[in-house]
């Protein structure tokens, strides 16, 4: 809206010329989502208290989680807000990207808050019946990738692009959509299964959709997508300002977020979050970059997997001490803190690795 505003103004103004610049755009964006976290974060915690929005907490988890019950969850309303918020005033709002990863990021956090909703309301764990979660995330992540697949202006946007190989390319076609659905549905589930821990997911979050930023900036200039052999996409610059707006509203989150945490986002944050990078990688044709800066996300995908797989087929054995990931290590005896920095850590290496992307080919 500001951003609009600006245009109306500059020809009469010309200090407003400074807002056609993206990158001023995209550091507006992050701090006005960060302010607006810090602005509004100890109000919705009272509020979370107040209404009795308490985490309900699995009894065959581990034991040391038992503390955490009552802690106030659905936190993943603020960061929505501030993301929105973030977006509207600073992006161009005529930009068709810009909506498609805003309504689906909307969508898949309405799931979630109605999955928390029901946890809380009914004091059960398990919150939403698995058939209905997954009908409407599908819903959802089909209707973007069809969209995307829809309003696509060249071969380019449904091209299949491999990290550090400059030639090798695949032409998905129609097969785009459910490659497209599969990254996004994947990616949001891959989120929601690693928040699990204080501040485990959020600052991955924030790491690659900080990355992806970059991305979608060099991505949509033709002079640096040509210097640097990516694919250049008209328009989806703009994609950089949504990015860190999430990486402004992740940080906010995480100063109540981070150990020992003073409130969780919830299914309405991770199924939201893990679905915006999800459909950012997939406007910036970077989906198997994803894949690699979003190591941990998939490692703990992975390892759900494995472990109810090797329990079936092996007569009740077990790969890990318990699913996902982090719980193997806490049974194990490491301190949470521990394992979420080192988490942490981990996923700042990949990302650096998935930015080299852009100049080893």
């Amino acid at each position: 809206m500001l951003y609009h505003l600006a245009q109306y103004l500059q020809p009469h103004i010309s200090g407003f010329n400074l807002f056609n610049y993206l990158t001023i755009r995209a550091v507006l964006g992050i701090l006005t989502a960060l302010v607006f976290s810090f602005a509004f974060g100890p109000w919705m915690i009272e509020r979370l208290y107040r209404f009795k929005f308490g985490q309900p907490v699995r009894s065959d988890g581990p034991q040391t989680h038992l503390k955490k019950t009552g802690t106030p969850t659905m936190g993943g309303v603020l960061i929505l807000c501030a993301i929105t918020v973030a977006t509207l005033l600073w992006a161009n709002l005529t930009n068709r990207f810009v909506w498609c990863a805003l309504l689906v990021t909307l969508a898949f956090g309405a799931v979630g808050f109605a999955d928390d909703f029901i946890k809380i309301k009914y004091k059960d764990p398990k919150g939403l019946p698995a058939r209905k979660k997954y009908f409407w995330l599908s819903l959802a992540g089909f209707g973007v990738a069809t969209l995307l697949f829809a309003t696509h202006k060249a071969p380019v946007e449904t091209t299949l692009f491999f990290p550090f190989l400059k030639d090798v390319t695949i032409s998905l076609g129609i097969f785009f959509i459910p490659w497209a659905y599969l990254v996004i549905v994947g990616s949001s589930n891959a989120v929601n299964l690693t928040d699990g821990l204080d501040g485990l997911a959020i600052l991955p979050t924030v790491l690659v959709a900080s990355a992806l930023a970059v991305f979608a900036y060099a991505s949509g200039n033709v002079k640096f997508a040509e210097y640097l052999g990516i694919p250049y996409i008209a328009g989806v610059g703009e994609i950089a300002i949504f990015c860190t707006a999430i990486a402004g509203a992740g940080l906010g989150f995480l100063w109540f977020n981070a150990y020992p945490a003073q409130v969780f986002m919830g299914d309405v944050g991770a199924l939201a979050l893990g679905a915006a990078l999800g459909v950012v990688a997939v406007m910036v044709r970077q989906e198997l970059v994803l894949a690699i800066m979003g190591g941990v996300f998939v490692a703990e995908t992975v390892s759900v997997a494995l472990q109810v797989l090797y329990f079936k087929y092996s007569g009740g054995k077990r790969i890990f001490r318990m699913a996902p990931l982090h719980h193997h290590y806490e049974l194990k005896g490491w301190p949470e803190p521990k394992i979420i920095v080192r988490f942490w850590i981990i996923t700042l290496i990949l990302v650096l690795i998935g930015l080299s992307t852009l100049k080893i080919r």
